[in-house]
């Protein structure tokens, strides 16, 4: 696990993106496409916003996966990571292809379709960050760090869900929902390359815990420490309370 750390979030998401595009321009040149997870959240937008700049990237070789979506809200909701992934990335540019997450309909149907899709794409570049919860996507604790499928029912706590609220993504605590499909731990943990991109003072605590502490369900994003090409990019706020600072 490599971290660096910049001063604000504008360059931490400049050099994440950078990066990531790097690996994903050398998956490309190595095998001819790249397969990719997107994040979302506000965490995520200058990551997001460089790649979008990274000309060099041909995205008709590139297939996108994202890590999770609430049950039970349409994609016309502002909450909704389809449209925050409509609007900020697929819109913009010329895919292979992209399989969202639909959480509307009927969950279990939509994890096996999904886990039948991503186990044929093994993931060269995983965009992700840290839950002021700690939660790696929506795997709030205590997460399972043992489950082999790819696409997860999960309960969100009301940490998760409090985040959320403070983001402005709802307009009151009883319209957070209450469960969502995420990507589970170990179909993170089995990309190739992970690029976690961790702003601002509120997620101060979690990144102590979840990269100085010990690796526990209890802090799910502890599992990085683990992963043999894990870049985290920190900003001032977010590394303040690291003891190697």
């Amino acid at each position: 696990m490599e971290i660096s750390v910049f001063s604000d979030p504008i360059a931490l998401g400049h050099q994440a993106g950078k990066i990531g595009a790097q690996l994903i321009r050398s998956a490309i040149q190595s095998q001819g496409f790249a397969n990719i997870i997107l994040a979302t959240g506000t965490s995520q937008f200058e990551t997001l916003k460089q790649l979008l700049q990274e000309k060099q990237v041909d995205w008709s070789r590139v297939t996108v996966f994202h890590l999770d979506e609430y049950i039970g809200i349409p994609i016309t909701h502002r909450a909704s990571f389809r449209k925050y992934l409509n609007e900020r990335f697929f819109d913009q540019v010329n895919l292979k292809a992209y399989h969202l997450i639909d959480g509307e309909h009927n969950p279990e149907k939509e994890c096996k379709r999904l886990s039948g899709i991503i186990e044929k794409h093994p993931i060269d570049v995983a965009f992700v960050g840290i839950g002021e919860n700690g939660h790696l996507a929506f795997n709030d604790p205590p997460a399972d760090f043992h489950t082999k499928e790819p696409y997860i029912i999960v309960e969100l706590d009301e940490a998760c869900r409090m985040q959320q609220l403070g983001e402005g993504w709802f307009p009151d605590l009883a319209s957070v929902p209450k469960r969502a499909i995420s990507m589970s731990i170990q179909q993170i943990m089995g990309s190739k390359n992970i690029i976690c991109s961790v702003p601002d003072l509120r997620k101060a605590q979690a990144v102590k815990a979840c990269l100085e502490g010990e690796i526990s369900p209890m802090h799910p994003a502890s599992i990085l420490q683990n992963h043999r090409d894990c870049r985290i990019f920190l900003d001032s706020s977010s590394s303040s309370l690291l003891s190697g600072r």
